[in-house]
C-alpha cells in the first residue's frame, strides 16, 4: 500500500512538473544552428549574440530537435528592437516555405514605424493595433501564448491582444493558412529598408 502512495505521489509530481513546462532557448546567440531560411538567406546574420534581419523579404524558420519543432500550446518570448521606418513579424504554427510570405499560420506584427499603419503586437490581419506601444532603438520584450483557440499576446508585460478563434472561422482573404493548429515559429525579413534585431528568443511548452 505505501509503495502504491509513493507511486501515485511520484505520478502527481511529474504531471504537474509537466503542466508548468520550462523555459528553453531555441537560439544559442552564436549560430543559426536550428534555423532554416530558403530564398535571400543572407537577410539573416548573428552578431554580438543577436538575429540581425537586414536585407531582401524571406523568412527564417526556427526547424531545430525541440519538439520537432512543432508545437500546439505554448508561450514564446522573445526582445526585440526595431530601427527606424522598419517592419518584421514572428510567425506561429507555421511550416517551411522556401521563399515569399509563409501560407501557413500567424504573424505577430513587428512594426513601430513602417508605413504600414498595423504596428507591433497586431495579430495580422485578424487583430490589427494602430497604436505604438513601445519606440524605435529601444529593446522590448513581445511575448505569445497560444492554449486551444486562445492567443495572449503582450508587449513589455502589457496585453494588446487577446483573441479566441471563434466557431465557424473562416481565415481572411489572402491567408488560406492562418487558422490555429500546430506548426513551428519564424521571423520576418520584410524588405531590404527594415533592420530589426532579435535575442532571448525563449519557448515555454503547454500541455495540449
Amino acid at each position: 500500500m505505501v509503495f502504491g502512495t509513493i507511486v501515485c505521489l511520484l505520478c502527481a509530481f511529474s504531471a504537474a512538473k509537466h503542466k508548468s513546462g520550462k523555459w528553453v532557448s531555441l537560439f544559442d546567440g552564436k549560430s543559426l544552428n536550428g534555423w532554416q531560411v530558403g530564398k535571400n538567406a543572407q537577410t539573416f546574420s548573428v552578431q554580438n549574440g543577436e538575429i540581425v534581419v537586414h536585407g531582401p523579404t524571406a523568412h527564417l524558420f526556427y526547424m531545430g530537435d525541440y519538439k520537432n519543432h512543432d508545437f500546439k500550446n505554448f508561450e514564446l518570448k522573445a526582445d526585440v528592437m526595431t530601427f527606424p521606418g522598419s517592419n518584421s513579424g514572428i510567425y506561429f504554427h507555421t511550416k517551411f516555405q522556401q521563399e515569399s510570405f509563409p501560407d501557413s499560420g500567424f504573424e505577430v506584427q513587428v512594426n513601430n514605424s513602417h508605413t504600414d499603419w498595423k504596428r507591433t503586437g497586431s495579430l495580422y490581419d485578424i487583430v490589427d493595433i494602430k497604436e505604438t506601444y513601445v519606440k524605435d532603438n529601444v529593446w522590448f520584450t513581445e511575448y505569445v501564448k497560444v492554449e486551444g483557440k486562445h492567443v495572449i499576446i503582450k508587449i513589455n508585460d502589457k496585453t494588446v491582444v487577446d483573441y479566441t478563434e471563434p466557431e465557424g472561422y473562416k481565415p481572411p482573404a489572402g491567408h488560406p493558412g492562418r487558422f490555429i493548429s500546430d506548426g513551428t515559429f519564424a521571423l520576418q525579413g520584410h524588405d531590404p529598408k527594415s533592420e530589426v534585431h532579435f535575442k532571448n528568443i525563449m519557448v515555454k511548452v503547454l500541455p495540449d
